[in-house]
């Protein structure tokens, strides 16, 4: 579920997914994603970017040599928090 809090910046369409009970008149239509999906191209970067920008507004550094790595220090303690898809350590 945490790639369905990714905001999408692209446009991007799908058609309805079976078994949608839409009336007749939308059967033919297709809806604009605003939020990302599992198994888009575009999901994990959004995701990451959204996060990216929580974690920097929580006082995080996100490293140079490392994106995926996150410090923050504060009181004397350092703090450090990576990601590996959507997993956090």
């Amino acid at each position: 579920t945490a790639f369905l809090h990714g905001d999408l910046t692209e446009e991007i369409y799908m058609d309805l997914p079976p078994g949608c009970n839409a009336p007749d008149k939308y059967k033919r239509k297709v809806c604009r994603l605003k939020k990302s999906l599992y198994g888009l191209k575009q999901s994990p970067r959004a995701w990451f970017g959204r996060f990216t920008k929580s974690m920097r507004a929580f006082g995080y550094r996100q490293s140079n040599s490392d994106h995926t790595l996150f410090l923050k220090r504060q009181n004397g303690k350092l703090t450090a928090l990576i990601v590996y898809v959507d997993d956090m350590l």
